[in-house]
């Protein structure tokens, strides 16, 4: 076991698609978002084989083109609007508030860091009842459909006296190994979210099927 302290591991948890099972609202809002271009829609089995960052270059998978920037305003909008409405009735991915009240019961530090905006990322963490096991919790500040990176090195800005290097992503995106990586964090990625298996495996790092595995996994990794 690592000692106490600055050498015991940090988890850095995603939320969509990691901690919020919210792939129905996703895939409904990503239809809605192709209906204003008239794409049909499309199945999650599909969404997690073409998804990727930024978004636009995942339009343009399924475009054929690049959205123009009129078209992405548009689409984006959409999605956002439609996402809300169904997000409210996703839960937390099975297992997940207990996975966080363990963490912070054996003495060990996590924080949240999301894409989705940080206005309205707050509030909702604070209505599935688990901002208490964060030491921060962090959203998307500024345009979306970028990197994690930047919001990465942001994220541990802040994070004041921990270290990338005790620390691991736990996240369902390709993205997440990137930003963790541009840190200098390792990372674990999780199945259940935007992202198939065979993506995730292309990272280079750790795919698991459950978010206990990927605790496990995380704790191992920082011993």
């Amino acid at each position: 076991m690592g000692t106490y302290g600055k050498h015991r591991t940090h988890l850095v948890w995603d939320w969509n698609g990691t901690l919020l099972d919210d792939n129905t609202a996703v895939v409904g809002a990503t239809n809605a978002a192709f209906g204003e271009v008239g794409l049909e829609p499309i199945t999650l089995d599909q969404y997690r084989e073409m998804y990727c960052i930024p978004i636009p270059r995942f339009y343009e998978r399924l475009m054929g083109r690049l959205p123009t920037e009129a078209e992405w305003e548009r689409m984006d909008g959409i999605f956002h609007r439609h996402y809300t409405e169904q997000r409210a009735a996703c839960g937390l991915t099975e297992g997940a508030a207990e996975l966080l009240a363990q963490w912070q019961l054996a003495g060990r530090s996590q924080s949240l860091l999301s894409m989705y905006g940080h206005d309205q990322l707050v509030p909702v963490v604070r209505g599935y009842g688990i901002e208490r096991h964060f030491v921060r919790v962090d959203g998307r500040t500024g345009p979306s459909g970028g990197s994690k990176a930047q919001h990465m090195e942001r994220h541990f800005a802040a994070l004041d006296g921990i270290s990338p290097a005790s620390t691991v992503v736990v996240g369902d995106a390709v993205d997440d190994a990137v930003a963790a990586a541009h840190v200098g964090a390792r990372a674990v990625l999780f199945t259940g979210g935007s992202h198939s298996r065979a993506s995730l495996e292309a990272a280079g790092v750790p795919v698991v099927d459950t978010l206990a595995e990927a605790a496990a996994l995380a704790q191992q990794m920082g011993e």
